[in-house]
C-alpha cells in the first residue's frame, strides 16, 4: 500500500489520535521519518486503556505500526511504555514484538506521554519549540490509533468503538469497549455506577482531564478514561476554581518563587516557556509590551505540574490556557528559529516519579488495576459529535428517518483538515444538525 493510499484509508475510516488530542492521523504521516514512536506511555494516573490493548491486542498494534512503516519507508518502530507497566506486561527493553518493532522503556515519571518528552526519552532528540516531530525524523501515534489502522486495513472497519477506562474512587473499575457517541449516563447505568454527591467526573486523566456533566456528556473518539474522583482531591480542587478567581489569586498571592518554571517539563527540555512570567503577564500590560513572551504560552502541554508544585495554590496552567485561547483566536504561536535549545542540566533530577505524582494529586489509593470486560457494551442511543477531532467539523450526510448500519458514513469530511463520521450502532437517525447526529435503535 502506498503512503497516499494508507492516508486515504485512515481518513476514510475516521481515525484520529486516540490519546486525547484528536488530531487526524492521516495528516501526521509523511515521508522522511526514520522512527515511528508508538505512544503507549499512559501518561496520566489511573488510566489502563493502552495497557489492556497491549495485553489483549499487541499483534494488532504491531500490525498497524508495520503498515505505517511500510507505506512511509520508516525502518523501525518503538513501542514506548513506562518501565513499571512494561514489567506488568512481561516486556523488557529491546524486545521485538514484530519485525523492526521493538519495546522502548520510558522512565516512571510524569508526563512521559507528552509527545515532546516521549520523543526525547525514546530517541534522544529534542523537537524545536513550535516545530513538528517530523522535523526530527519522528512520527508519533497512540497505540490505540495503530490498532485502529490495523482494523481498517485488514478488516475494513472504520472507528465505531472506543476503549475506555472507568475508574477512580469506585468499586467497579473496568476497561470497556463502547460505541462512539454512547452517553456517559447510559454507560454508568449499565455498569451500576452512581456518582456520589461531592464527586466530579472527568473525561481524561486527573491532571489534564476535563470536568463533564454525566447527564449530557458522550464518549468521543478521544475519550481515554472516565474517572470519578472526590472534590476534596487536589486534582479536582484546582479544576473547581473559576479562571477569573484564579487570575485574582495570581495577582495577589504569587510570590515570584519561580518553582513552577523550575519544574515545567517543557522548560527542562530547553523550551523558552516560563510559567512564572506568564502569571505576571496575565496581571499587567506585559502582553502589550512583550508579545513574544505571550507567544511562548503556545508551547505549554497543559500537564499541570506547575499547578501542583505552586506553594501559593495558584494554577499557572489555567492562566496559560487563557493566553493560549487568545493566541488561537489570533492564529499566533511560537515557532523556533535557527537558535539552539539545550536541556536544563538538572532535568533528570527534577522528573516527578509516577507514584509521587499520584500522591500529589491525591489519587494514589485509587490506582488499582481494573478488570477488562471482554464483551463490548451495547447502546440504544448514540450522539455522534461533528467536532470530535481537531480541524473543521464534519458535514452531516444523513437526514432524520434514515436507517443506518454500523460503519455507514453519516457525515463527510469538510474542506481542509477534517474527518468523516460513521454510525456506531444500527438504527434510525432521529436528529441532525451541524453539531451532532443522534441514532436510536429502540
Amino acid at each position: 500500500m502506498s503512503l497516499q493510499e494508507l492516508k486515504n484509508l485512515i481518513q476514510q475510516s475516521g481515525i484520529v489520535g486516540a490519546g486525547g488530542a484528536g488530531f487526524p492521523s492521516h495528516a501526521k504521516l509523511a515521508e522522511g521519518a526514520d522512527i515511528l514512536a508508538l505512544n503507549c506511555a499512559e501518561c496520566e494516573p489511573l488510566i489502563y486503556t493502552d495497557y489492556m490493548l497491549m495485553q489483549q491486542h499487541l499483534a494488532k498494534i504491531a500490525r498497524g505500526a508495520t503498515l505505517v512503516m511500510e507505506a512511509a519507508g520508516i525502518p523501525q518502530a518503538l513501542l514506548c511504555v513506562k518501565a513499571h507497566r512494561a514489567e506488568m506486561l512481561g516486556m523488557e527493553e529491546g524486545d521485538e514484538i514484530a519485525p523492526r518493532v521493538r519495546v522502548k522503556l520510558l522512565p516512571d515519571a510524569y508526563p512521559m506521554g507528552d509527545e515532546i518528552n516521549l520523543i526525547y526519552e525514546a530517541t534522544g532528540r529534542v523537537v524545536k519549540p513550535g516545530q513538528l516531530p517530523i522535523t526530527k525524523g519522528v512520527i508519533v501515534l497512540n497505540g490505540e490509533t495503530a490498532y485502529n489502522i490495523a482494523l481498517a486495513a485488514d478488516e475494513g472497519k472504520p472507528v465505531t468503538e472506543k476503549w475506555v477506562t472507568v475508574g477512580g474512587d469506585i468499586d467497579t473499575r473496568v476497561v470497556v469497549r463502547v460505541p462512539v457517541g454512547m452517553r456517559v449516563a447510559d454507560l454508568f447505568h449499565t455498569l451500576h455506577i452512581t456518582v456520589p454527591k461531592g464527586y466530579t467526573v472527568l473525561d481524561g486523566g486527573p491532571s489534564m482531564g476535563k470536568k463533564i456533566r454525566v447527564a449530557t456528556a458522550v464518549i468521543g473518539k478521544t475519550t481515554k478514561s472516565l474517572l470519578i474522583l472526590p472534590d476534596t482531591a487536589p486534582a479536582i480542587a484546582h479544576k473547581n476554581i473559576a479562571i477569573a478567581d484564579m487570575l485574582r489569586r495570581a495577582a495577589s498571592c504569587c510570590c515570584g518563587c519561580t518553582r513552577c518554571t523550575e519544574m515545567c517539563p517543557r522548560h527542562l527540555l530547553g523550551y523558552p516557556i516560563e510559567p512564572h512570567k506568564m502569571i505576571r503577564a496575565a496581571n499587567n500590560d506585559l502582553a502589550k509590551r512583550n508579545p513574544d513572551l505571550i507567544k511562548t504560552a503556545s508551547l505549554c502541554c497543559s500537564c499541570g505540574v506547575c499547578a501542583e508544585v505552586c506553594c501559593q495554590d495558584i494554577s499557572p496552567k489555567d492562566v496559560i490556557l487563557d493566553l493560549k485561547n487568545i493566541l488561537a483566536q489570533n492564529k499566533m504561536r511560537f515557532v523556533a528559529g535557527e537558535e539552539e535549545y539545550k536541556l536544563h542540566e538538572d532535568r533528570k533530577h527534577r522528573l516527578i516519579p509516577s507514584a509521587r505524582w499520584e500522591s500529589i494529586l491525591g489519587v494514589r489509593k485509587f490506582d488499582i488495576v481494573p478488570t477488562l470486560l471482554a464483551h463490548s457494551i451495547p447502546a440504544a442511543r448514540v450522539e455522534i459529535p461533528m467536532s470530535g477531532h481537531i480541524g473543521a467539523p464534519s458535514v452531516p450526510a444523513v437526514k432524520v428517518g434514515d436507517a443506518v448500519k454500523v460503519g455507514d458514513v453519516i457525515a463527510t469530511a469538510a474542506q481542509g483538515l477534517s474527518m468523516p463520521q460513521h454510525a456506531s450502532i444500527a438504527g434510525k437517525v432521529t436528529f441532525v444538525d451541524d453539531k451532532k447526529i443522534i441514532i436510536e435503535n429502540k
